[in-house]
């Protein structure tokens, strides 16, 4: 096990399914977060390529001039989700409940997650699902800020320094392996914070928000 019990518990421990229900038609993050993170899709994602949009909502932020063969996407909340031009096809399942993803083996070339992954429960599980769907060589790119619905961050996430929410997605990575799972590269991070105090980008006073990444590649 990944994490202890106690380490996945929530403040807000209802059904997600009820705190995702109405829809938010808002961005997470500000806009400088979203054109580095749609450059970083720019620079690792190929055009004609399958794309898993895990945890998805009314846009996707991929670079507009780059088409792919069919995006694929997943949410919590069906009204975002179909507004979202970029997805070919989406479904909706509450991971925490359900990590088992009702998708093909090596079906994708890449799998993005993009301001979420704080939320997982049962993160080993998810990780070994992305693995499972991924082709051989196929990129995974786990976006995240400093923001989130804290009620529903996992305790691991809510309690830790952003240092240690890197450690945690590359140990969700590291955690897929085994005696016949080649698992993945080791893991990338990526790192552009702004040049302030912390206190300060907390309450967001004369900066945006820091971009983190972590990007690994299904091994063969």
């Amino acid at each position: 096990m990944l994490l202890p019990a106690d380490q996945r518990t929530k403040l807000d421990d209802t059904d997600d399914t009820l705190f995702y229900s109405a829809p938010r038609f808002v961005t997470h993050v500000d806009d400088g977060f979203i054109q580095q993170l749609t450059d970083l899709y720019r620079e690792r994602l190929k055009p004609n390529t399958r794309i898993f949009d895990m945890m998805s909502s009314w846009v996707s932020h991929f670079p507009d001039e780059m088409q792919f063969a069919h995006v694929e996407g997943h949410g919590m909340n069906e009204e975002e989700l179909a507004k979202n031009r970029r997805l070919n096809h989406y479904f909706v399942q509450n991971l925490n409940a359900n990590p088992k993803l009702p998708l093909p083996d090596a079906e994708f070339d890449a799998v993005v997650n993009c301001v979420s992954v704080q939320y997982l429960q049962h993160p080993d599980a998810i990780f070994a699902e992305i693995h499972r769907i991924l082709k051989p060589g196929g990129v995974a790119i786990v976006s995240f800020s400093n923001r989130m619905f804290y009620q529903k961050a996992i305790a691991a996430w809510r309690e830790g320094s952003e240092g240690d929410r890197v450690e945690l997605v590359k140990g969700y990575f590291d955690s897929v392996k085994g005696a016949n799972i080649p698992g993945f590269s080791k893991p990338e991070v990526i790192v552009r914070k702004p040049n302030l105090p912390s206190f300060m980008q907390m309450l967001r006073i004369g900066s945006g928000d820091p971009f983190y990444a972590v990007v690994a590649y299904r091994q063969s």
